[in-house]
Parts: C-alpha cells; sequence; structure tokens
C-alpha cells in the first residue's frame, strides 16, 4: 500500500506548462558545422588517400547536404 500526503492549496508550487521541457532538442541544427575543402583535403592528407580537386568538390557537395538533411 502506498503512503499519501495531504497537503494545502497554498503549500503547492505552480509553474507554468512549457512544452519546450518536454520535447528533444533537435541538435542537428546547433552542432551543423559548414564543410570547407581545405578541412576535407587536410583529412585526405591525414589519411593518405589520393585525391583531385573534383573529388574534393563533390566530397563537400556530398556531405554539405547530407548534414543538411536533404
Amino acid at each position: 500500500m502506498k503512503k499519501i500526503e495531504i497537503v494545502k492549496a497554498n503549500e503547492v508550487e505552480i509553474e507554468p506548462f512549457l512544452l519546450s521541457d518536454f520535447t528533444q532538442h533537435k541538435a542537428a541544427h546547433s552542432m551543423m558545422k559548414k564543410v570547407t575543402k581545405k578541412e576535407l583535403k587536410h583529412l585526405a592528407d591525414n589519411l593518405g588517400l589520393v585525391y583531385d580537386d573534383a573529388q574534393i568538390v563533390f566530397t563537400k557537395k556530398l556531405l554539405s547536404a547530407y548534414l543538411l538533411g536533404k
């Protein structure tokens, strides 16, 4: 059996209902970062990948579209 505590109306704290308190925030937009060719070239160099400018441009477009959710 559960215990019940009876309180008076003036003892109850009332706060407004905010829907944002019960919903998840979309972190994807706040974390979104612009992808640059310089970063992609640096990453490819660190991974030891061979690339040319056409591949870097294609990769930049592909990653940007992915991050925007298109």
